[in-house]
C-alpha cells in the first residue's frame, strides 16, 4: 500500500508540474506591455557597400525558426545549441580564404512577437553571443514575430513590429536609408558581389513592398553584384505541414508575384523557414539570355519544434501559367517523414565570384546530418 500511495503521489506530483509549466507557457504567451531590450550591436558593422566592393569570396551564415516551447520563461535552449555550434564554425574559419562575415535569420524569433518579455529572456541574449563574437546579424519577420494579419494597420502587428524595430533597430539600415523601404521590416545590403534582400512575406501581396523591391532589383549594378540572394519567411514550394497539399496565401503570392520577379532579375538563391525542417527546391527557366535556376532553400531549423515531411506540393498549375519560361520544378533535397531525422541545423552559403556551395551543419544529435549526398551541394553559376 505505501508503495502504491508515493506512485500516486509520484503521479499528481508530475501532473502539478506539468500544469505549472503549463501555465508559464500559457503566461508567456501573453502580450506584456515590457520595453524590448535591443541586441547588442557587433563591433564592427556590416562596412559600407563601396568598402567590400572588390571582395568576391567569403561565407555566410542562413537559418530560421527559433521560436522555443518556454520562451519567456527559459533561455531559448536549442536555438543556443545552434548558435553555440555557428561560433565554432566561425571560429574556425575566420583565418582562412573563407570566413563567414554575417548571419541571416528567415524569422519566427520567439512565439510571440508581441511579448518584449518573450524576446528579452529567451531571444535577445542568445543573439547577443553572435553579435559580440563581431558577428553582423539580420532578421526577416515571420508570422510568429508580427502576427498573420494581411493588414498594415492591425493592432497585433503593430505591436510585434514595434518590438521588432526595439530588438533589431541597432543591426538593420536606418530609417530613411535608400538601402529600407520606412515602415516595414524590409531592407537590404551589398556585401562584396552578392546584393541580399530581406522581406515581410506575410504581406507578400502588398504592393507597396513589391513595388521597393522591384525597384531595388532594377537599380543594381549587375556588374557588381553577380549573386542576388532573397530571404524571408515564407517558401513558394514546401512539403512540410505548411506545404504538400496545402497551399497558404502567403505561398500562394510567393508563386504569381515573386518568383516571376526573380526569375526576370536573376536572383540565384531564396532563404526561406516555416516550415522546421530542411529542403532544397531548384526552378529551372529559360529566357532570352538562356536557361537560368533559382534555388529555393527551406530552413527552418533553428531550435523550434521539429517537423516532418507531408507531401508533394500540386505544381501542375504553377508550371502551366510559367510555361513562356520554361518552368521545372526539382525537389533536390526532400525532408524526412520523421521529424526526429530533420535535426535543427543551419547553412552555410560559400560564395566564390558567380559560384555559390551550400554546407548544411547539423547539431546536436543531428551532429552527421547530410541532405545530399556528399558533405555540400554548388548552385550552377
Amino acid at each position: 500500500m505505501p508503495c502504491l500511495r508515493s506512485a500516486r503521489v509520484a503521479r499528481l506530483l508530475a501532473a502539478a508540474v506539468c500544469v505549472a509549466a503549463t501555465r508559464d507557457v500559457a503566461r508567456a504567451q501573453t502580450p506584456d506591455t515590457n520595453v524590448v531590450v535591443p541586441i547588442t550591436p557587433p563591433r564592427t558593422p556590416i562596412p559600407p557597400e563601396d568598402a567590400t566592393r572588390n571582395i568576391t569570396k567569403f561565407s555566410f551564415i542562413a537559418y530560421g525558426d527559433t521560436r522555443g516551447a518556454f520562451d519567456g520563461t527559459l533561455l531559448q535552449y536549442e536555438h543556443s545549441l545552434v548558435v553555440g555550434t555557428m561560433l565554432r564554425t566561425i571560429r574556425a574559419r575566420a583565418a582562412t580564404t573563407d570566413p563567414i562575415k554575417f548571419v541571416v535569420q528567415s524569422g519566427d524569433a520567439v512565439v510571440d512577437g508581441r511579448s518584449a518579455n518573450q524576446l528579452n529572456v529567451s531571444y535577445v541574449p542568445v543573439i547577443n553571443q553572435l553579435t559580440a563574437a563581431d558577428i553582423p546579424y539580420f532578421l526577416a519577420v515571420g508570422n510568429h514575430d508580427v502576427r498573420t494579419s494581411t493588414s498594415l494597420t492591425d493592432t497585433d502587428r503593430v505591436k510585434g513590429l514595434k518590438n521588432y524595430f526595439a530588438a533589431n533597430g541597432k543591426l538593420i539600415p536606418a530609417e530613411g536609408s535608400p538601402r529600407r523601404l520606412n515602415g516595414y521590416p524590409t531592407y537590404a545590403f551589398g556585401y562584396g558581389n552578392t546584393f541580399v534582400l530581406l522581406f515581410d512575406s506575410i504581406i507578400a501581396n502588398d504592393s507597396t513592398q513589391l513595388n521597393w523591391i522591384r525597384g531595388q532589383l532594377e537599380g543594381l549594378d549587375r556588374r557588381r553584384y553577380v549573386n542576388v540572394v532573397a530571404v524571408c519567411h515564407h517558401p513558394a514550394f514546401s512539403s512540410g505541414p505548411h506545404g504538400g497539399s496545402t497551399v497558404e496565401l502567403q505561398a500562394a503570392a510567393m508563386r504569381t508575384l515573386y518568383m516571376p520577379l526573380f526569375r526576370k532579375h536573376h536572383v540565384k538563391l531564396v532563404l526561406t523557414g516555416h516550415e522546421h525542417l530542411f529542403e532544397h527546391w531548384v526552378e529551372r527557366y529559360t529566357d532570352a539570355t538562356g536557361p537560368h535556376r533559382i534555388d529555393q532553400i527551406v530552413s527552418g531549423g533553428g531550435g523550434a519544434p521539429l517537423y516532418g515531411y507531408m507531401g508533394e506540393p500540386d505544381l501542375r498549375q504553377y508550371t502551366r501559367d510559367n510555361a513562356a519560361s520554361q518552368v521545372r520544378l526539382e525537389h533536390l533535397a526532400k525532408p524526412d517523414v520523421d521529424p526526429g531525422a530533420n535535426p535543427h541545423h543551419f547553412v552555410v552559403v560559400h560564395v566564390d565570384g558567380g559560384r555559390i556551395t551550400l554546407e548544411v551543419v547539423g547539431v546536436y544529435w543531428g551532429a552527421g546530418f547530410q541532405p545530399y549526398k556528399s558533405a555540400t551541394v554548388q548552385i550552377e553559376p
